[in-house]
């Protein structure tokens, strides 16, 4: 596969290697692709926690458990009255 790179995108691989952590352009680019692998891993986890969690809050909400917007508004203008009071 032969691939065009911008004369920036060439410029950031050659400074990795110029690290001497990597050997060459492959080296770098394959720890870019790993690093971005991890990362929609992490991001896909994260999604489905998120949505398991929406899911368990409007079954909540049907039920009537919710808690009332300006409550919980008041409740966070509260808390951020007393972290500023600590703070001095």
């Amino acid at each position: 596969m032969s691939i065009e790179l911008k004369p920036e995108t060439q410029q950031m691989i050659k400074s990795h290697i110029a690290t001497g952590i990597y050997a060459d352009a492959d080296d770098v680019i394959i720890r870019a692709l790993n690093l971005l692998a991890e990362w929609e891993e992490g991001y896909r986890q994260w999604e489905e926690e998120a949505r398991k969690k929406i899911e368990i809050a409007a079954e909540q909400l049907d039920r009537g458990e919710g808690i009332d917007a300006e409550v919980v508004i008041a409740r966070l203008q509260e808390k951020l009255r007393q972290a500023k009071e600590a703070q001095g």
